[in-house]
Parts: structure tokens; sequence; C-alpha cells
């Protein structure tokens, strides 16, 4: 694998972990990160020449996932940023992988809604409610960055994409999430 191969490889690492620390330090995440996923997907899938109607059924599937999540947000369930965030991290997958994808999150975004939940018990210790960004986080009603749970799950799954096979000539890793769980039923 060469210099640039690599660099394409951690493109969309690196865009789950900024989104994953934006969310985090701010509470939001930016449409540039959504475009940036945007973009860089369109180009690597006409690089690598995926069919035309691969590329639709990306599209279809990250359209899906935005009109759920856009009723999440409706409900007040989720950001608007989580949800445009799901879509464009969904464009990236197949509906197998996408389906493993929003398992992951919905149960990462679950232990870590408990986690703040358990966070914003007890008092802060001193001094630290002077750091922006904890005081936010440990306000009561402030929300959850689920953008954290979407990043982690989107990384989770990536090993599995068809840019990530095909830069690294590797098949795609099938011990994911439904592996495990057919292997403990059978």
């Amino acid at each position: 694998m060469n210099l640039l191969e690599t660099i394409i490889l951690f493109i969309f690492p690196f865009f789950m972990i900024y989104a994953a620390f934006s969310d985090l330090f701010t509470m939001k995440i930016s449409n540039k990160i959504v475009l940036g996923l945007i973009i860089i997907f369109i180009a690597l899938a006409i690089f690598i020449k995926m069919p035309i109607a691969e590329i639709g059924a990306h599209f279809g599937i990250a359209l899906i996932v935005l009109i759920v999540t856009f009723a999440l947000f409706s409900f007040g369930w989720v950001g608007g940023g989580d949800a445009k965030l799901a879509a464009a991290t969904a464009l990236w997958f197949s509906s197998s992988i996408t389906l493993e994808y929003l398992v992951y999150a919905a149960m990462a975004g679950g232990i870590l809604t408990v986690a703040i939940l358990i966070f914003r018990y007890f008092p802060l210790p001193f001094g630290l409610d002077k750091i922006i960004w904890i005081a936010r986080l440990h306000k009561a009603g402030s929300g959850v960055p689920y953008g954290i749970a979407l990043a982690f799950s989107g990384l989770i799954v990536y090993p599995q994409t068809v840019i990530f096979t095909h830069f690294t000539g590797q098949e795609a890793f099938d011990g994911g999430l439904f592996y495990l769980l057919e292997k403990l039923l059978t």
C-alpha cells in the first residue's frame, strides 16, 4: 500500500474522530464535516469505479437514514447535526453494514447516555465547572453528544466498506455484531 492509499484510508476515520470531539466540546457537528464526508465518498466512489447503481444504492440508504433520523430529531431525541452525520456516515456503507452501524450506534448511544446521566448525578469536583465544555456536559437537560456514538460505530464497521477493502486489497471483515450474535445463538 502506498502513501496515497494510506492517506485515503484515514480520511473517514479522521472525519469520525473530528465529529466526535466537535460534538463533545461544542455540542455541534459542523455541516462542513457532513459535506466533507459526502464529497469525499463521491470522489472515492468514482476513483474506484464503483458502479453507478451501487452509488445510487448508497445514496438511497443515506436518504432513508436521513428521513428516520430527522423524524427522531423532530421528537427531540437527537440533534440535527447527529441526524445529518448519521446519514452522511451511512452513505459510506452498504445496506447490511448500515443496519449493523445503526445497531452499534443505538447501543453505544445508550451506554453514553447512561454514563452522562450518572456523571450529571454527582457534583463536579472543584474547578471543573470552569471548563466550559465539561460544565455544559454536566448541565441537566443539555443533551447528549450522540456524535460520539455515531463516530464510534462508524469506525467499528468501516473495515467492511467497499472503499476500505478496495484500498487494502483484503476481504471485508465479516466478524461484526451479527456474526457474534449468530455464533451465540447457534
